[in-house]
């Protein structure tokens, strides 16, 4: 279990890596550009560790679903609503978003056992859980001050003053 909470702290700490560079790319081309590129770059990088790791049962594709092969679709639809979310929300508020509807969608979908999961009962208390995530997001974005230090330009550093 520690392994598996290990595992998905640093997924979470390079999804939103992640994130930051694909806005900053995205600063310099355009939101289709950066998809190409993220997904690109990523499938050489997952193809390559395929096949140190796995050899040549990297090709090994028998007794899969043929729903399963779309999986690649959804992440052009994931990192093009994550670049222009962040271009439109910032960073941290389209992240808290994100991850809320993930967390959202995972407790349906494990409830209802859909897509060949495991059905887990729903619980109240995982809904709870869900609204207190969401009540901390709307009070991280619209509590405290008035002036919100987010929304005013930054100042470029100079290192001649």
């Amino acid at each position: 279990m520690v392994t598996g909470i290990l595992l998905a702290l640093l997924a979470g700490s390079l999804v939103s890596l992640q994130t930051v560079f694909n806005s900053k790319v995205n600063e310099k081309t355009g939101s289709w550009s950066t998809t190409t590129m993220v997904l690109f770059t990523g499938f050489i990088a997952s193809f390559l560790i395929s096949l140190l790791v796995e050899g040549k049962n990297t090709f090994s594709f028998q007794h899969m679903q043929p729903w399963y092969w779309v999986s690649g679709a959804i992440g052009v639809g994931v990192v093009f609503c994550l670049v222009q979310g962040m271009k439109l929300l910032g960073p941290t508020f389209a992240i808290s978003i994100v991850l809320t509807s993930q967390l959202s969608f995972a407790l349906l979908f494990d409830s209802m056992g859909w897509l060949g999961l495991e059905k887990i009962p729903f619980s109240w208390n995982q809904l709870l859980g869900v609204l207190v995530i969401v009540g901390g997001i709307v009070l991280f974005k619209f509590g405290g001050s008035k002036s919100n230090t987010a929304e005013k330009p930054r100042r470029a550093l100079r290192s001649d003053s």
